[in-house]
């Protein structure tokens, strides 16, 4: 079997032949990902399909149902937790952090709202880049380094305390920047005001309520649970190039940054079900989807509508370590795209070019016709 077969669910495709969605997903995996899988729900039903190898050396397609690392996707069950929270009155959007987390001697402006939208000005702990082209590093989450010691452990208190031994970005609340340091911040809340574990309340709160049995919070667990893809790191060490496969790595290293494990299927219901007003009251739905100007960022999720062709897109995209999450809707929820590809990462970022056209194309194919008016 080829790189250009494509599997898929024989259900889906007695229900519709989209024949333009089988051609991107087949130039993904031309353009140098290992494989893909994508889901689309719209007026015409649901296309299910994948491309490309499961593993490199092999010939089985990704399964249409795996479970991937979903990266920075982690952020929108997070805020979405977090608005739950709000919507029970646990915490207010406008409560100051540092009453709850006193521990780290927070800035007294910095409140929830800030750290949902990335307006708090923390320091990113895995590293700030700067537009002049500085970069302060963080922890090492690139290059051999980082391969060697993927099965190390870090504490969230202690990435946060790593992040505000740095000089902040700026002054809370004056501009916007994003900082996964944000993200765990909320995590170390909601289990103070809770007195339980993020997980706990992620799968009574979110997971559970809307039955997403592929999605978990997986702590320092090292595992997907099958079926899934691989995903790789290359690197190079004394002139050889190397490739593995950290498909098994221990994401605590960027916590609540991004260390979810969910499938294309528990995207969709998850952001169908949060964008149609299953998941929130309207008025904390309208809050989340209040965008900073700077980049159209809400509370957890990006708002574009910058391109006329497409009208309103919410999403919020995710990539860590050779996998990468795609999550888009129209602002009803009726119309979701959700994508997981794997590929070899490497510390050049060698694929970020080829990720923007592959995400530019799918949109395009499935909202193009404006639906997010």
């Amino acid at each position: 079997m080829t790189n250009d077969s494509v599997s898929v669910d024989n259900k889906a495709v007695a229900e519709q032949d989209r024949p333009e969605l089988q051609k991107i997903i087949q130039e993904i995996v031309h353009s140098g990902f290992v494989g893909a899988q994508l889901r689309v729900n719209d007026e015409r039903g649901e296309w299910v399909g994948s491309a490309g190898v499961r593993e490199l050396g092999g010939s089985d397609e990704p399964p249409t149902d795996g479970r991937f690392r979903v990266g920075s996707v982690t952020k929108t069950f997070t805020a979405a937790l977090a608005l739950r929270l709000v919507a029970d009155g646990v915490i207010g959007l406008d409560d100051v952090v540092a009453d709850s987390l006193t521990e780290f001697g927070l800035d007294p402006r910095i409140t929830v709202r800030m750290l949902l939208q990335h307006t708090s000005g923390v320091f990113n702990f895995t590293g700030e880049y700067f537009e002049d082209g500085t970069v302060v590093p963080g922890i090492v989450w690139s290059g051999k380094e980082w391969v060697d010691n993927r099965f190390r452990t870090y504490l969230p208190e202690e990435l946060v305390r790593l992040a505000l031994s740095k000089p902040a970005r700026f002054e809370p609340g004056t501009d916007w920047s994003y900082s996964n340091t944000n993200y765990v911040l909320v995590k170390l809340l909601i289990e103070k005001v809770t007195g339980h574990s993020l997980a706990d309340e992620m799968q009574r709160r979110v997971l559970g309520p809307l039955g997403l049995s592929d999605t978990v919070v997986p702590g320092t667990s090292t595992d997907i649970a099958e079926p899934h893809a691989h995903a790789y790191y290359r690197y190079e060490e004394a002139g050889q190039e190397r490739t593995v496969d950290v498909t098994r790595q221990n994401p605590s290293w960027i916590s609540t940054g991004g260390d979810m494990i969910s499938s294309t299927r528990d995207l969709h219901t998850f952001l169908s079900a949060l964008l149609g007003g299953r998941l929130l009251p309207a008025p904390l739905l309208a809050e989340m989807l209040d965008a900073h100007p700077k980049v159209g960022y809400g509370l957890g999720v990006f708002v574009q509508d910058a391109d006329p062709e497409l009208g309103t897109i919410i999403t919020h995209n995710g990539g860590i370590s050779g996998s990468a999450a795609l999550l888009y809707g129209t602002p009803d929820g009726t119309t979701t795209l959700t994508a997981s590809l794997t590929y070899v990462d490497d510390a050049a970022m060698s694929q970020a070019e080829a990720f923007q056209k592959v995400t530019q194309d799918l949109v395009k194919a499935v909202f193009g016709d404006g639906r997010g008016r």
